[in-house]
């Protein structure tokens, strides 16, 4: 048995090591999985010559998830329709850390997707967890003058797909309480009201459940999809809940829940709206997960 009178640091950091390697897998399945086996690696190494813990375990976390993300990203090509990120249910703090609620938000991950692991392994560990060059080398097994370079190119290419414009936070309330009135009442004027008229969305079923296996463009076509996959019969309600740091809805069919729908909001319209409907993806949503940085 540990002697609990005996640090551990494994205990002490396991908050930031799922954060780590959510951010850079997009799947608190996986993430569990790599926390898994950087545990086993710890116990066997030598503690007592580690000097710093936690960036040792960061390192560990890293390099093994970079070995998950490239296996994923065979996964993915053959995955049925959008993938989406697994939601989080995530406690109110989260949302206090600007930065840090912006990088697990759907929005955010679905850019990240889109770097090469290196690339996301950097800009996860310099642009939001801090880490100086020479760790981050360590971690990724590259030179400090190599990070910098990867580091700025994956920062350019982020910033240029970030949301447009920032959105406040009663200005993103407000526009997630009219959707979800909409929603609740079945009034499809006030759907479209909500979504820009060039809303793009994503509905990720896995090939499991009903899903578009294409993003839908447009408010009319959207809001077309969600009548269709709605039966007439269903009593569909809404609940606003708090996952991957920002408000999101679950919607209820006949009081099972059937999907987690995040958007990303700019100049008071829903532009990106993405829907989780995987069952999978759906099964961690009964506690709330501490994320830290």
């Amino acid at each position: 048995m540990p002697d609990p009178a005996v640090p551990d640091p494994y205990g002490e950091h396991r908050n930031l090591l799922f954060t780590v390697a959510y951010e850079m897998l997009g799947s608190a399945a996986d993430a569990e999985d790599v926390l898994q086996e950087t545990w086993l690696r710890w116990t066997g190494v030598d503690q007592d010559g580690v000097r710093e813990p936690r960036a040792y375990l960061v390192r560990i976390t890293t390099r093994l998830a970079l070995n998950r993300l490239r296996t994923l990203a065979r996964r993915r090509e053959t995955y049925v329709g959008p993938w989406l990120p697994e939601p989080l249910l995530t406690v109110p703090d989260v949302a206090d850390d600007v930065e840090l609620a912006e990088s697990v938000s759907t929005a955010m991950l679905l850019v990240l997707e889109t770097l090469t692991p290196v690339e996301r392994a950097v800009f996860v560990l310099r642009d939001v967890f801090g880490f100086g060059h020479d760790e981050i080398a360590v971690a990724v097994d590259k030179s400090p003058a190599a990070v910098r370079q990867i580091a700025h190119r994956a920062r350019g290419h982020v910033e240029a797909r970030r949301p447009r414009a920032a959105v406040t936070a009663a200005e993103r309330d407000a526009v997630l309480g009219r959707f979800a009135a909409a929603v609740r009442n079945g009034e499809l004027q006030a759907l479209m009201d909500v979504l820009a008229p060039d809303v793009v969305m994503l509905t990720d079923g896995g090939g499991v459940v009903s899903a578009a296996r294409v993003p839908i463009r447009g408010a009319a076509k959207v809001v077309r999809f969600l009548s269709a996959v709605t039966p007439a019969h269903v009593q569909v309600t809404a609940e606003v809940a708090m996952v991957n740091g920002a408000p999101a809805l679950r919607l209820l069919a006949d009081g099972a829940l059937d999907t987690i729908v995040t958007a990303r909001i700019e100049g008071g319209l829903v532009t990106g709206l993405y829907l989780v409907r995987n069952p999978d993806k759906l099964a961690r949503l009964d506690e709330a997960v501490v994320l830290i940085r």
